[in-house]
Formats: C-alpha cells, sequence, structure tokens
C-alpha cells in the first residue's frame, strides 16, 4: 500500500529575537560568577604564544564553553545555541563556535593542566556555594588498595599467576573473573 499524496513541507524556526531557549542557564551562570569561575580562569590559564588572539580572553571563552555544555552542546559547532534569539541580551561575552574552536585548539598540555588547576580550585567554591553534600565539611578516609585473594584449585574462573609469585589469586575487579568458565 502506498500514499496517494505528497505531504506538505513543514519547517519550524526558532527566529523572534526576544525568545531564549535556554533561560535555565541564567541561575547556573550566576552560581559560577559567585564561585568566581572567571576570575579562577583569568588568573590562571595562560595561553602565550597562541596565534589568532585564541589565548585573549581566556576567562569570557571557558564561561561560554561551560554554559554551552550546561545547554546541551557537545561539540564545537553545538555552541551556537548561545547566540540564538535574546541570549545576547541576557549574557555579555558569548564568543562565537568559530573562536572557541580555535581557542581549543590552541591548548597544550600544559594549558590543560592550567585548566585543571581551575576545575579543583572552582570545585572547592562550589561545594562552599552550594550545600548538597552534607558532612563533606568531615574527612574520611577510604581504602581503596586492591584485593587479591589466594585461590586453590585450577577451576575458579579468573583466578591467575602473576601478580604475587607462584601465587594463584583472584581479584574482583579482573575482567577475566566476569568471564563465563570455558566450556559452560
Amino acid at each position: 500500500m502506498q500514499v496517494s499524496h505528497t505531504p506538505a513541507a513543514v519547517t519550524a524556526a526558532f527566529d523572534d529575537p526576544n525568545l531564549v531557549a535556554q533561560a535555565g542557564l541564567v541561575p547556573v551562570l550566576r552560581l559560577a560568577e559567585r564561585c568566581g569561575l572567571s576570575r579562577l580562569v583569568a588568573e590562571r590559564v595562560k595561553l602565550g604564544g597562541a596565534k589568532n588572539g585564541a589565548g585573549a580572553a581566556a576567562d569570557a571563552k571557558v564561561s561560554s564553553i561551560v554554559a554551552g555544555m550546561a545547554a546541551g552542546a557537545d561539540s564545537i559547532d553545538d555552541l551556537h545555541i548561545l547566540r540564538h534569539g535574546a541570549m545576547p541580551a541576557l549574557f555579555r561575552g558569548v564568543r562565537a563556535p568559530s573562536t572557541l574552536g580555535t581557542f581549543l585548539r590552541a591548548f597544550t598540555h600544559g594549558h590543560a593542566l592550567q585548566l585543571h588547576a581551575v576545575h579543583r580550585r572552582f570545585l572547592g567554591q562550589l561545594a562552599a556555594h552550594t550545600p548538597l553534600l552534607p558532612g563533606s565539611g568531615e574527612k574520611a578516609f577510604i581504602d581503596v588498595d586492591s584485593t587479591h585473594k589466594r585461590v586453590y584449585g585450577r577451576a575458579k574462573q579468573g583466578a591467575e599467576y602473576g601478580r604475587f609469585k607462584g601465587i594463584r589469586t583472584l581479584h574482583p575487579c579482573s575482567p577475566r573473573s566476569a568471564r563465563p568458565a570455558p566450556g559452560r
């Protein structure tokens, strides 16, 4: 069976300059401002020697990338959502996706470590401003050593030699211990 007519072309466009599709970003970015994201980036991230001005205004570029990711962007091209509708009226300093891509491509391993330093400090500020983890002010020590249990017999699934000389052991997180035994 076939349809006897062709469907009409339907398109939808988000073209009203007064609408905001991502209004939920306002409290997210206000929290980021209170926790000092822009200030930390300006202090810690220095892209010296980057071509085409890629290192200029790193604080605005990182804030734009964070806002885009919070809005659902998962690629550089998706960061264009920050420039639609009335978003420029809500947020200052939003950068174009091409500018953000140039910025990210200028990163070296050292620059990534600078951004990691920002992340560590920002996360501490975020935890202080949002009491989401009750008791987080107390210290807790967690032992995460790897446990190897000695086993006897050759049929034990996932057991192997090698970790300790001459002793057959089983590690609970070993990928081999999750496999079914041969012939079963």
